[in-house]
């Protein structure tokens, strides 16, 4: 995959747990906070088809429905958006929009692949996004058409760092555990759980210790799944089968499953911890703040909003965006209310091991990182 370079975010910094980005590559997308010009074209209108998750989810629909909501804002349109609530949706709600005369519409998922790959071969003039897809059905290693931009991210980067954040908490909590599962059993979700395995086996080679994880596989990609992203009673009695096993933190990779692991562990009596995936969970949640150790990003928000901006500028590029930890594309959130009882030194630790992932010198790979 050709990524082409068009920004540099300079600065690194730690504060209150932060980690940031130092440097950009790969289309970085333009921060949600930046203002955009008004449209080239003034029948543009931007669209956007959630998955079955919702976009109540706290998580990755949620996320990028805030981006193009704020794109419309400041471009002056206003965006449509579709919610799915089931698989078969997707295709009549792609249809939908098209019919409605959107010109740009964006899937959140993997499992729109193959509505977003039918819809755009069979429209060349319209423009589509997608997210953590290729939109490549057929594994050629390409998009299906050439009007489809992947925004894609290299999730595992971010989760290395938060593997590493559990195994130092889980280590200084005694319980010397780790846990995680996951929704469906999709490279989106396991790339979490690959980045996060390796790093807690880096923290036991730096430390000497010996923390197990639990729930996940990565040599076999094997692992404990609800097979759905619904909090429901299946995603309840998986996150019981892992806290079970004494973990401390657990990682809910998924949507809104993290809501299952939630109320499982008030069940348990326990002051068990979590990780949040894809956006900043203590503050997507506020319910859960007390609950959440730190969040494994995905800034899909600021993806979308970019893409939609400049779009809007007549600029649609299809090539494939690619999220890192140096265009800040992923990275982890703060640790809020847990900075004060972090293990000594640990923010300090983080902030090197991200500087030798970007530069190179720690290599993060996952089978399901984009390639």
């Amino acid at each position: 995959m050709t990524i082409s370079l068009t920004k540099k975010l300079i600065g690194a910094t730690v504060a209150a747990g932060v980690i940031v980005a130092l440097a950009g590559c790969g289309s970085a997308p333009a921060p949600a906070s930046s203002s955009a010009a008004k449209p080239a074209d003034a029948n543009f209108k931007p669209c956007l088809v959630s998955d079955s998750g919702g976009f109540n989810d706290k998580s990755f629909n949620e996320s990028a429905k805030n981006g193009i909501e704020k794109a419309g804002k400041d471009l002056g349109v206003k965006p449509i958006t579709v919610e799915s609530k089931a698989d078969g949706d997707y295709k009549p709600n792609i249809d939908s929009l098209i019919a409605g005369k959107c010109t740009l519409i964006i899937g959140v998922g993997f499992k729109l692949d193959q509505a977003i790959a039918d819809a755009a071969i069979a429209n060349p003039k319209l423009n589509f996004g997608i997210i953590d897809s290729m939109a490549d059905p057929k594994n050629t290693g390409k998009p299906a058409a050439p009007n489809i931009k992947p925004l894609l991210f290299d999730t595992a980067q971010a989760a290395y760092l938060g593997g590493y954040a559990a195994a130092a908490w889980s280590a200084q909590s005694g319980a010397n555990k780790v846990g995680t599962f996951g929704g469906m059993k999709i490279p989106p979700v396991t790339i979490f759980m690959d980045g996060y395995v390796d790093g807690v086996k880096k923290y036991n080679e730096d430390k000497g210790a010996n923390v197990a994880v639990v729930g996940w596989d990565k040599d076999k990609q094997d692992g404990s799944f609800t097979g759905a992203f619904q909090a429901n009673d299946v995603a309840k009695q998986t996150a019981n089968s892992v806290l079970d096993q004494g973990v401390d933190p657990i990682l809910p990779v998924g949507g809104p499953i993290y809501l299952s692991a939630s109320a499982a562990i008030k069940d348990s009596g326990k002051k068990t911890v979590m990780l949040g995936v894809d956006s900043d969970l203590a503050v997507a949640d506020p319910s859960v703040a007390d609950q959440i150790l730190v969040s494994i990003m995905k800034r899909i928000d600021d993806a979308v909003y970019s893409t939609v901006t400049e779009t809007a500028k007549g600029s649609f590029d299809p090539t494939a965006y690619v999220g890192t930890l140096a265009n800040n594309g992923v990275g982890l959130s703060s640790f809020h209310s847990f900075e004060s009882k972090l293990p000594k030194g640990l923010t300090d630790e983080l902030k090197a091991l991200q500087d030798k992932i970007i530069k190179g010198d720690i290599k993060v790979t996952s089978p399901s990182s984009p390639k």
